[in-house]
């Protein structure tokens, strides 16, 4: 009370709230001890505001004990039962009570807060005697308070990742994510925290993220490709009694390039016979590579220009083998033995991981060439030779050489084929190879002569042939002769100087620079007055009248000799006579049935002559 009282240093207005904020307190406290009603209305000069008067209610999850929660009053209330209290709402009479004379409410079942956080309720106070209500209905809230009766639950899972191995320490792998249903805003009951328990050093787990990430430098595939991470959340952020789950994150470890290929050998030996057809795979190499996929592909090739003439390699691309492949024909009589060397490089570099040198290895590769028993081995494919038609019997014609391609070196014998119809034309010596004409050749029965010659090892059935073609050369041994049979005729009343027949030549021999032929007269001191032959220097030659006066009754038939020669050396030549009617030619210059009917018309002669001639020839023999 001595603040009541005017001090040093307090003012009037300092007074006033002062003395407010004590009595405000004293009400404070009348109504926390349920001092109210008549006791409060019977302080002198006191007015008091009605209403409700109740506290916020709440009641914890879980709690199977029926128990008071709280307590509604109004203002009317002087304990004396006269007020009766009523309640409505969410779960009013099923789970929440009221006492109607003391507004005591009571709660009957247990609560689940994740179900239902809070009720809404009203409540009334009714005067008994009037039945009116002292106090406007009004609403509150009944809280559910949380306690930590839900453990966390992961989510999205099952949890999978990949990440490329060498990845550096704190490459992201995956984010694992918890859930708790109790209330985040209630204490730590929500509160959560993750930890590892499987996959360390490997891996660890950020606490309050859940993101898992690398914690161990240079994780090798090459090692281990799978890893199984078991992760544990906590919620009371990890203190004793709370709840936990846990979850398994699958990683794996994708391929990067950082191993090269190796050569698990220094050396490779192969045997190979020397009659091996080209194309041959010889045999396999393989250099190793710890990577897959595209990491792993390589190539292969032989370090060695004069070698890689005679083998190739190419990679298998299932296996990623190096397949070395016979390219060139062997012949251990040569070379019997190859050294060489192989080096394998990977299709694809990632300097990231190794310089460009580590990438590749190399091995040696030794091949050994197996001799056979091989056929002899002419010193040509095939032979061809030339021969004169008229080339004398016991000439020769040529030589076949053979040996034995085998260190032993056999001797040969040669002989001509059995099948051969030239048997009888040609012999072969036996010993050397030489062949000889033993029959005549005609170029022109036969240009060309075709012999099979077999060698064979005097010691062994081993055998071989080759073909023999044989031209046979011409010489000028064919006189030259008319290309077709000719009918020359003359035209009665012919100008002299025509062209009456044009003549060409044939022979059956054939000069290499082609056949060139000369037309000329017969050499004769007397000149044919008559017919003359012009040479139209192209082969072909033409008969021409020297005078005009032709007529059937002087002369029917003329005889003209005509010389050809050939362009042979020596040169032949041969002597055709033709035979050239006189004709009495139609408009068209055509002489019929040659010159047979032209000689009955030429002649005047029509049949009554003829039968009368016919009657005094009779007449005459009769009279004799």
């Amino acid at each position: 009370m001595d603040l009541l009282k005017k001090g040093k240093g307090v003012t009037r207005s300092n007074q006033t709230m002062i003395s407010y904020s004590f009595f405000s307190g004293i009400i404070t406290i009348f109504f926390m001890t349920g001092f109210v009603g008549s006791e409060l209305r019977r302080l002198p000069g006191f007015r008091v505001k009605r209403g409700w008067i109740w506290n916020q209610l709440s009641v914890e999850e879980e709690d199977p004990t029926p128990k008071i929660i709280g307590q509604l009053k109004t203002t009317y209330d002087t304990e004396d039962h006269a007020i009766k209290y009523s309640l409505s709402g969410e779960g009013a009479g099923e789970i929440f009570n009221i006492d109607e004379f003391t507004g005591e409410i009571h709660i009957h079942k247990t609560l689940d807060r994740e179900q239902k956080a809070f009720y809404m309720l009203h409540a009334e106070a009714v005067d008994r005697k009037s039945g009116q209500p002292l106090e406007p209905e009004s609403e509150f809230i009944i809280k559910v308070l949380d306690i930590n009766d839900n453990a966390p639950q992961f989510i999205n899972e099952p949890y999978t990742s990949s990440i490329p191995e060498m990845s550096p320490i704190g490459t992201t792998v995956v984010q694992v994510t918890a859930i708790d249903t109790d209330d985040p805003l209630i204490g730590n009951n929500a509160k959560l925290i993750y930890s590892i328990l499987q996959g360390e050093p490997y891996f660890s787990v950020e606490p309050k993220t859940g993101i898992v990430v690398t914690s161990w430098p240079n994780i090798d595939r090459e090692a281990n490709e799978n890893y199984l991470v078991v992760i544990q959340v906590k919620d009371m952020l990890g203190n004793t009694g709370g709840y936990s789950a846990t979850t398994t994150v699958t990683i794996t470890l994708t391929d990067v390039n950082d191993n090269g290929p190796t050569f698990q050998h220094n050396l490779y030996t192969f045997a190979v016979v020397e009659s091996t057809p080209l194309g041959t795979t010889i045999g396999r190499v393989m250099a190793e590579d710890a990577d897959v996929g595209v990491n792993a592909r390589m190539n292969y090739t032989i370090d060695d220009l004069e070698e890689s003439a005679t083998f190739r390699v190419k990679t298998d691309p299932a296996t990623q083998e190096g397949i070395v492949i016979l390219a060139k024909p062997l012949d251990y009589e040569k070379k019997s033995r190859f050294v060489f060397a192989i080096e394998a490089i990977n299709s694809f570099v990632d300097t990231r991981f190794l310089s460009i040198s580590e990438f590749r290895d190399r091995t040696m590769l030794k091949i050994l060439v197996m001799d056979v028993d091989e056929p002899p081995v002419f010193s040509a494919p095939f032979y061809e030779w030339k021969v004169l038609e008229d080339a004398a019997v016991g000439t020769l014609v040529g030589t076949v050489y053979a040996r034995d391609a085998d260190a032993t070196n056999n001797p040969i014998r040669f002989s001509l084929s059995n099948n051969s119809k030239l048997k009888n034309v040609f012999k072969i010596d036996t010993n050397n190879g030489t062949v000889v004409l033993i029959k005549p050749l005609d170029r022109e029965t036969a240009a060309w002569q075709n012999l099979t010659v077999i060698a064979k090892e005097t010691s062994k059935n081993q055998l071989s042939s080759v073909s023999v073609v044989i031209k046979v050369l011409d010489v000028n041994d064919n006189i030259p002769t008319l290309s077709k049979e000719y009918k020359p005729y003359v035209c009665e009343g012919t100008q002299a100087g025509k062209v009456i027949q044009v003549i060409s030549a044939v022979d059956a021999d054939d000069p290499t620079e082609g056949h060139h032929f000369y037309f000329s007269m017969v050499p004769d001191k007397t000149i044919n007055p008559n017919f003359t032959i012009r040479d139209n220097q192209d082969n072909t030659a033409g008969i021409l009248t020297r005078r005009s006066t032709f007529t059937r009754r002087d002369q029917i038939l003329y005889h003209l000799p005509v010389v050809i020669t050939d362009s042979g050396s020596p040169a032949l030549s041969s002597t055709i006579t033709f035979t050239i009617s006189v004709c009495v030619c139609h408009s068209r210059v055509h002489c019929p049935s040659s010159g047979i009917e032209t000689l009955t018309l030429s002649l005047g002669v029509n049949m009554q002559a003829l039968l009368g001639l016919s009657i005094c020839l009779i007449t005459i023999i009769e009279s004799l």
